[in-house]
């Protein structure tokens, strides 16, 4: 049975990145919102608290009984979840003085307690919250201080334990990975099993039981993780996976023929639709960037169905969902951020089942599985890019001859990131995690070109450096590599004049303009 942390998410937003240093020690997880802490799982070794935007003592904080895990398992508390642990048991939280924020060092810790194991002298830790524990529950004792925090961390006396006021998962938190593989290997007794080797292989036995001799239809997009989706999927059962790569006309320049292409180097059996005009002509008009989201999931589920139908012995629909896409479209709070067009559930008029071989992974994770199964590299290494494709990194309605603008556009800067080889040798576009460019085409600007006024449209670049997209901030890109593009683009793209670059960081901006 295959071990696993359980991380109870209380809202914060580095609670993927728990998960991504959980993961990173070849253990895997699970992110569960706060109130579904699983019945009678045998295969749990340990339980995270994650943070929270709330006080323990707010009205509508968000509560979990501690006593269906405490004494049970080994238990840490991050920040919120060190404060809450408190609260509950006798101890006290009050609001600080000022807000703690930012660095802090450890000046004392038990260097004999199993969670400091191997931790250096004033280690450096990253704090930030608004209220503070001033005191800790009678079973438990201090085991790290700081110059303004007291009960920096507390341990149980008896109880397998342990609560941190700061954030281990953060980067600032230098020894913060050594802690966490402190609780989840020293502490939980993970055996490190979980690795994309092991991945693959158990995916393509799950798969083969599930699946037996059942047809299957997967959507392809040509990106990443529909890519691995197929192959794996190939891999289980062959020749009865049937692909559908539908083109919808806002596809990156020439990339329908190209995919197509690479599709069938892997061996896969692909069906390709054009499908284009429908989508255009739905889109006409539509400016509001989760309507266009609608809108091209809706038209993209008639046309895959109109070609589903064709397999007339289908029984199952696969999708490339990933874990990131399953967290972000629903956070705990019930707020969406963005509808995802791999999240939804199938529409009842296809009467096939979900299959999700990818659902548990993170990016990172997904291309390590692609090299296990020897993949091109190329494929591996393509940069995300959404499945409403263009339409919204298209600022205002669509049209065919925007389309053109920003495909033309785009092609010119990822090319350039392409061919653009850096000092240590790699490539500018295997440093960045994704990069695009956005069409302010409800934006005008007054340029010249010769001896002429032009009145056209700005277009924004985006070029950001993150490991899973949870977090991202913005590349650091060579000014003479922008210069060559920016100078390009405005001289070979009609309709543009005016090249911008987009320095905002995720968050509190997101990867996508819409």
């Amino acid at each position: 049975m295959q071990q696993k942390i359980i991380i109870l998410d209380f809202g914060s937003q580095t609670t993927q990145l728990i998960g991504r240093r959980v993961r990173e020690l070849d253990t895997f997880c699970e992110i569960l919102p706060y109130n579904k802490y699983p019945e009678d799982d045998s295969s749990v070794i340990g339980v995270i608290l994650s943070g929270s935007p709330y006080s323990v003592h707010d009205p509508e904080a968000f509560k979990v009984d501690l006593s269906r895990f405490v004494g049970r398992l080994p238990v840490l508390g991050i920040c919120y979840g060190a404060q809450f642990i408190s609260h509950r048991n006798g101890g006290k939280v009050e609001k600080a003085d000022s807000r703690e924020y930012g660095r802090a060092n450890l000046t004392m810790f038990d260097a004999g307690d199993p969670l400091f194991k191997g931790f250096e002298d004033n280690s450096q830790v990253w704090m930030s919250h608004g209220d503070t524990i001033t005191a800790i529950p009678d079973d438990c004792h201090v085991i790290a201080s700081t110059a303004n925090v007291k009960y920096a961390a507390y341990a149980g006396n008896e109880t397998p334990l342990w609560a941190v006021q700061f954030h281990p998962e953060v980067f600032h938190s230098l020894q913060g990975k050594q802690l966490l593989e402190n609780f989840v290997v020293g502490i939980c007794g993970s055996k490190q099993e979980w690795s994309p080797a092991s991945f693959v292989e158990t995916t393509v036995q799950e798969l083969k039981a599930q699946l037996g001799d059942d047809r299957v239809i997967l959507g392809l997009s040509g990106g990443v993780d529909s890519s691995v989706c197929a192959v794996l999927l190939n891999k289980a059962i062959g020749k009865n996976l049937t692909c559908i790569f539908v083109d919808h006309g806002m596809l990156r320049k020439n990339e329908f023929a190209q995919v197509m292409k690479d599709y069938e180097c892997l061996g896969l059996n692909v069906i390709g639709v054009d499908a284009s005009e429908k989508f255009f002509k739905d889109l006409e008009g539509v400016t509001d960037p989760e309507q266009k989201r609608k809108i091209i999931g809706r038209d993209f589920v008639e046309v895959f169905n109109a070609e589903a139908k064709k397999i007339t012995d289908a029984k199952w629909l696969a999708q490339g969902t990933i874990y990131p896409d399953r967290i972000e479209s629903l956070n705990i709070t019930g707020k969406v951020i963005k509808s995802h067009h791999n999240v939804g559930g199938l529409p009842e008029e296809m009467h096939l089942q979900l299959c999700e071989p990818l659902k548990w992974l993170f990016k990172d994770e997904v291309r390590r599985a692609g090299y296990q199964l020897e993949m091109p590299e190329r494929l591996i290494k393509r940069h995300p890019f959404p499945g409403p494709g263009l339409a919204v990194r298209i600022l205002g309605d669509i049209t065919r001859e925007r389309v053109r603008i920003l495909q033309d556009a785009d092609d010119i800067y990822i090319t350039h990131m392409q061919n653009y080889i850096c000092e240590d040798g790699e490539r500018l576009y295997d440093k960045v995690w994704q990069a695009g460019t956005v069409l302010l085409a409800t934006v005008r600007s007054v340029g010249v070109m010769g001896d002429e006024r032009t009145y056209e449209h700005p277009v924004a670049l985006r070029a950001v450096t993150s490991t899973d997209a949870m977090t991202a901030d913005w590349a650091h890109l060579p000014y003479d590599f922008m210069a060559k593009v920016s100078n390009e683009i405005i001289n070979k793209v009609r309709g543009v004049n005016r090249v911008c670059y987009d320095i905002s960081s995720k968050p509190p901006s997101t990867i996508e303009w819409e």
